[in-house]
């Protein structure tokens, strides 16, 4: 592929999002670049590339062969598909969104997901990604992610959840499952991932990242000062097209 294309031949005009309570900590930009460079600060944790995306994203979704719960389309066989002309623009939105997450550095990966995982170890305290939960790195670093078809991430305000190892009733059952010891306690935690999951409270609104916007979401990597997005996967209804990195 010749150069970055020209995103404004794909997007209609920009769509307003009504943003409820978590207004303040999302910030929407209209380029990749202000996407890419625009800091996160005391409030923002969530910034995102809001477009209105032309192109039948489902034709790629369903030329895709899914053998498994969740399938890696690469370029190779993304370029592969025959195509609508619809289904081409759609892929073309794609290759070039590729290319440009490629370029900044990032290590784009675009799955059609039926379902994740379900995590039944701790049937009390689900650690999959159905739970709301932040991502952590051990440096600098974002989750970047783009639902092209499907049901959306949703977020919610770091301000309507409490962590659910503070949660007395479930870090009394944790504590029984380690063995009422606290003596490497808190590592237990770490080590299998309880305290990255957090419990809404009442009244709390989940935010949908809705379908075709670019999302940069802060997460939890050694001394940052930025609170973590907190975010969860759909339960799907249908087959979800997601970029991720």
């Amino acid at each position: 592929m010749a150069g970055f294309i020209n995103q404004k031949a794909f997007i209609r005009k920009p769509i307003m999002i009504d943003l409820p309570q978590i207004e303040q900590q999302i910030q929407r930009v209209t380029n990749f670049q202000e996407l890419v460079s625009t800091p996160f600060n005391a409030e923002i944790n969530a910034i995102g590339l809001i477009r209105n995306l032309m192109g039948d994203f489902a034709e790629i979704v369903s030329k895709v062969e899914l053998n498994k719960n969740i399938t890696v389309i690469d370029e190779e066989l993304l370029r592969e598909l025959t195509l609508s002309e619809q289904g081409n623009l759609a892929r073309e939105i794609i290759l070039n969104d590729l290319q440009l997450l490629t370029a900044y550095g990032a290590a784009p990966v675009l799955n059609v997901i039926k379902s994740y995982e379900r995590d039944e170890d701790f049937p009390f305290f689900p650690t999959d990604v159905y739970s709301f939960h932040v991502d952590r790195s051990t440096v600098p670093t974002d989750t970047i992610l783009c639902t092209y078809y499907g049901a959306p991430t949703e977020i919610v305000p770091n301000s309507a959840v409490v962590q659910k190892i503070m949660v007395p009733e479930i870090r009394d059952e944790l504590k029984k499952l380690y063995g009422n010891d606290d003596e490497g306690f808190d590592d237990f935690l770490t080590e299998n991932f309880f305290d990255l999951h957090y419990q809404t409270k009442p009244n709390a609104l989940p935010f949908s990242l809705g379908i075709g916007h670019i999302w940069r979401l802060a997460i939890d990597y050694p001394e940052s000062k930025i609170l973590p997005c907190i975010h969860r996967a759909p339960k799907e209804k249908t087959k979800r097209l997601l970029l991720i990195c």
